[in-house]
Formats: structure tokens, C-alpha cells, sequence
């Protein structure tokens, strides 16, 4: 096969040629370039995604049952029981929500108090990860664990325990040990009228989510505690059930609203979020789009260094033609070096994002030490490092556009190439 021979002997610089080689590099990285931002900012984007979703789901559930009419759901246990029969569903869990102030040394703040069973909670593993290995139990029932230390002698306060978000419990400014008191707006209704409901808590922990939001207006307490507070009985506001699979969730709904009847309503979690994952996917899409401009211009590039390497080699090509090269055999000699020029840049740029992109939050790190910045404040962005995600199918795309691209910028070059009549050609040779 001489044409992939001659394609790559051409593409060898000689000193008369130094200027078209020169334009072959400045092609050559102009690929490079393209492909290694298209991996670094994609990349980045899914471990934006990913990190959102893990953020969202480790406090949260992925699909939550709510009564339909009432507000409360009265036999929450046989529910939840009945929900984690059905596949796919790992853990069915029963809570309250109230919105409540906090106050502590005269400071005050507003937040969702969230009563949970420690002890089914426990059992989710994104959600005792927040907890570091920490029995949440003991957390929310100081009591049960250290019935001396809570004994009768001990104030009420120390034997409710409350663990607050780590930005909530900085407003408040405590520690855990300290005493909080939990104000409920509802007040509770007496003969007098509606008297305040008040009760204290002992701070026993703090959790991290690294969403701000959560961690600011979100603390939480047993599901005893809270149906004894709020005057509940043996009724929850709702179940929060989670799945092995968060893409099948919607099979989950559909399957326990087969399952309870039309007594309650479900909403799962891409329900919760679909303005912003759906914002998320479009924004990739488009950035995909713009930074694939890059590799177009690039594109141009190959374009003009084989227009330029045609007229350079007029004469060689016409000798070529005048020892019995075929018009075929011209086409696919410029055709394999516009390829060889696109080949060669992608493969720069993959082995050059994919080792930036793996080693971009190290870089931020020192970056930042170097400025003194932040470049994620967590009062600002919902993260608060650079995450980075390289997902293989998005590499693929990379590629085979890049690819794409410099296969289709060889075509008119290659063949005005082939048209090249050697009469002429070689009459002013």
C-alpha cells in the first residue's frame, strides 16, 4: 500500500517545506487542544452531576409515600413493611417534618426538624455515612444508651438528644453537650388557649452534607420524640423508601401505588429535581456543542495545510500520475495524511485531558493556595471542591467526533488532489 508510505513521507519536513510543516503541528495541536478541554470541562460537568445527586440522595430518599387526603399516615408500620416487599426496594423508612425555631444563648434560627427511626435509618448506608460510623441511635436517644448518665436525677433535655447540620449548629453557635431549645409554632391548645411548645434538647452531634442548604436548616430527632412533641399518636407524615437502582425508581412508584391504593400519592426524587437535572443534561449537551467548535477549527487547519501540501507538490503528484497512480491512489494519499494529522492530535489530547482531568482537583488546590482563594464557598456553590467524573462513553464521543471531523476535512483536499492533471502539471516543471 505506497499511498500510506508517500502520505507519511510528505508529511516529513524538508527545509524547503519547513512552513507547511509548521502549519501541520499548529494543526496537529489544534486537535490536541480540542480534545483534551472536551474531556476536562465533560468530565468535570458528570462529577458535578454525580456529586449533586449523591448531596441530594444521601440525606434525602429516593421516593417518598405521602397520604393523599388526611396529611398523616395512620398504620405507617404495615406500609412500610409492605413496601420493602416490593424488588427493587431496600429500605422503607416512616418520618415527621415540622418547620421549628431553634433558640440557644439568645440566638435564633429557623429550620425543618425531621423526625426519623435511628434504628431503621441506620441501616441506609448514604445516610450513616454522613454520621462517620457514629451510632445514630445513641445520638437521638441519649437515655437508651447511658441510662445512668440520663438517669432520674438528670434534666429532661438530656435525655432528648437533637443533631443539627454543621452550618446550623455554627449559627447557633454550639457544640455538642450544649442545650438547645426547640420552639414549635403550632403551640399546643390548653383551656387557657394555645399555649407555647417548647421542650429542650441536648445537642449530640452534627452532620455534613456539604449541601449548604441542608446543612443549614435541617436537624433531626426520633420519631418517638417527635410524635410525643407535635401531639402526633401513631401516625408519620409520610415513608421515604430507597431503591438499589435510582433510575428504576419510577418502576418502584408505579408499583406501590399499585400495591397501597389510591390512599397515597408518591414523588420521587427526579420528580423533586427534574428543573435541575433537566437544566444539568442540556447544559452538557450544549457545552459538548461550543467546545466542539474548537475541533473544527482545527478542522480548518487540516483543511488548509493539505490545500497548501497539494500546491507544493504539484509536481511530485504529477510524476506520481505519469508512473501509473490512479486517481484513487491520489485521493487516499491525502486523504490517510489529513487522517494521520487528526489521529495524531486526538490521541495527544485524550492521553493529555485524561491525565489533567484526573489530576484537576490537586490543581485547584494549589492554585487556590497560591491565590489565597475559594473557588467554591459552600454559602454559594452546593459543593465545595472541584469534583471530576471520567465517564468512558463520554471519552468514546470525544473521539469518534475528533475523528469524524478530520476524516471529513480531508475530503476536498483530497480530491482536488486526484483531479490534478500531470500534462500540465509538469509543463512548468
Amino acid at each position: 500500500m505506497y499511498e500510506f508510505f508517500v502520505s507519511l513521507r510528505y508529511l516529513k519536513s524538508r527545509r524547503r517545506q519547513g512552513f507547511i510543516s509548521l502549519i501541520t503541528l499548529i494543526s496537529i495541536g489544534g486537535v490536541a487542544v480540542g480534545v483534551m478541554v472536551l474531556i476536562v470541562v465533560l468530565s468535570v460537568m458528570s462529577g458535578f452531576e454525580t456529586t449533586l445527586k449523591e448531596k441530594l440522595l444521601g440525606i434525602n430518599a429516593h421516593l417518598w409515600v405521602l397520604p393523599q387526603r388526611a396529611g398523616q399516615l395512620q398504620g405507617y408500620r404495615e406500609l412500610a413493611s409492605r413496601v420493602e416487599t416490593i424488588p427493587r426496594v431496600t429500605h422503607a423508612t416512616p418520618f415527621t417534618a415540622h418547620e421549628v425555631m431553634l433558640m440557644a444563648a439568645g440566638r435564633v434560627a429557623g429550620t425543618i426538624v425531621r423526625g426519623i427511626d435511628p434504628d431503621e435509618r441506620s441501616r441506609t448506608r448514604d445516610f450513616a455515612r454522613l454520621f462517620e460510623g457514629r451510632d445514630l441511635t445513641a445520638l437521638l436517644n441519649p437515655s437508651a444508651s447511658n441510662p445512668e448518665g440520663a438517669g432520674n436525677g438528670a434534666p429532661q433535655s438530656a435525655r432528648r438528644g437533637i443533631v443539627l447540620g454543621t452550618e446550623l449548629a455554627r449559627t447557633l453557635r454550639v457544640t455538642p453537650g450544649e442545650q438547645i431549645i426547640l420552639n414549635s409554632p403550632l403551640g399546643i391548645l390548653q383551656p387557657a388557649g394555645i399555649l407555647p411548645n417548647m421542650r429542650g434538647f441536648t445537642v449530640t452531634g452534627t452532620f455534613e452534607t456539604g449541601m449548604y442548604e441542608y446543612d443549614a436548616k435541617l436537624a433531626l430527632i426520633s420519631l418517638d420524640e417527635a410524635q410525643e412533641l407535635f401531639d402526633l399518636g401513631e401516625v408519620v407524615h409520610g415513608i421515604e423508601v430507597r431503591v438499589d437502582d435510582i433510575y428504576r425508581v419510577r418502576d418502584v412508584a408505579e408499583a406501590t401505588k399499585a400495591l397501597l391504593g389510591s390512599d397515597v400519592w408518591t414523588r420521587d426524587w427526579m420528580q423533586m429535581n427534574r428543573t435541575l437535572f433537566s437544566a444539568l443534561r442540556q447544559e452538557r449537551v450544549l457545552m459538548f456543542i461550543i467546545l466542539a467548535l474548537i475541533i473544527l477549527i482545527a478542522a480548518f487547519n487540516i483543511i488548509s495545510t493539505l490545500i497548501m501540501m497539494v500546491m507544493e507538490k504539484t509536481g511530485a503528484i504529477a510524476i506520481l500520475k505519469a508512473m501509473g497512480a490512479n486517481n484513487r491512489g491520489i485521493y487516499r494519499i491525502f486523504m490517510i495524511q489529513g487522517l494521520v494529522i487528526g489521529l495524531v492530535g486526538m490521541v495527544i489530547g485524550t492521553i493529555a485531558g485524561l491525565i489533567l482531568a484526573r489530576n484537576l482537583p490537586a490543581i485547584a488546590t494549589v492554585i487556590e493556595g497560591w491565590l489565597g482563594i475559594q473557588f467554591f464557598p459552600p454559602d454559594v456553590y452546593v459543593i465545595d471542591q472541584l469534583p471530576v467524573e471520567i465517564r468512558p462513553l463520554d471519552v468514546v464521543a470525544i473521539v469518534v467526533t475528533s475523528v469524524c471531523v478530520s476524516f471529513l476535512a480531508t475530503l476536498y483536499p483530497a480530491w482536488n488532489a486526484s483531479r490534478l492533471d500531470p500534462v500540465v502539471a509538469l509543463r512548468y516543471e
